[in-house]
């Protein structure tokens, strides 16, 4: 049985992830900031629940991330995958308008919390027996284009495509494959604004259409049932129609 450790799986792509991964058969690490939310998720789970573990975590704290996999070690002895998750976003205003506060948030959150969680599966792959593992990251299409004025959120999901291309090649060594999904337009809480109306490039609002959440848990599930000596470098998995592929 394989096991697991989700960030931010107290809700949306998360949770999605986690159940999906469940009803395949893993052992899943449940991590969030949320409890109750985290135990949501677990009920959902049905009869799969016995073979997850709760563990409200803030990536954004080394300490609280380093206990995270103490814990998975102490319950499970190995971890196969990481889904480095986790993530939050920022006001949509003109840079300068952008607080330091909120820059801060997402920097610590979606890069450096991204960051302490991969630094930890790493070492705990590289010393387990059979050795090796995989991490996959959620980059999102910020990873490859912006929206509007999103300069927090974009610019740490570029630097989630770094932190991707460096742990794929120090994990050679290792039997540690790294991978990356870049996701657009899910149908989760967090994007219902988008199916009102969110900005464009030419600063029109405008409508954009979402894809079901299963669509990422599936993805998910296929880059981790490769063999260790293949890897899913990239993948994108988004609404057919959403305006991505063409000019702004």
């Amino acid at each position: 049985m394989k096991t697991a450790i989700v960030t931010g799986a107290s809700a949306g792509i998360g949770r999605a992830v986690s159940l999906k991964l469940l009803q395949n058969g893993y052992q899943v690490a449940l991590a969030g900031r949320s409890q109750a939310k985290l135990e949501e998720t677990r009920e959902l789970a049905g009869e799969q629940a016995e073979n997850t573990l709760v563990l409200p975590t803030d990536v954004t704290d080394p300490d609280a991330v380093k206990a995270l996999f103490d814990s998975v070690k102490e319950k499970f002895s190995r971890l196969d995958l990481l889904f480095n998750n986790a993530g939050v976003g920022a006001p949509p205003v003109p840079v300068n308008e952008l607080s330091l506060d909120s820059w801060h948030a997402a920097v610590n959150t979606n890069l450096n919390g991204a960051f302490y969680c991969a630094r930890e599966a790493f070492g705990m792959m590289r010393e387990q027996s059979p050795q090796g593992g995989r991490i996959i990251n959620n980059g999102s299409i910020s990873a490859h284009v912006p929206r509007p004025f999103s300069s927090a959120y974009t610019s740490t999901k570029h630097a989630i495509t770094g932190l991707t291309k460096c742990l794929s090649l120090d994990g050679r060594g290792f039997d540690i494959a790294c991978g990356q999904i870049d996701i657009g337009n899910a149908a989760t809480p967090m994007t219902e604004v988008m199916q009102q109306g969110v900005p464009q490039a030419n600063l029109e609002i405008k409508a954009e259409p979402v894809m079901d959440v299963d669509n990422v848990a599936n993805a998910v599930l296929y880059m981790d049932s490769l063999t260790l000596d293949a890897n899913v470098q990239f993948m994108t998995v988004m609404a057919t129609k959403m305006p991505y592929i063409g000019r702004g």
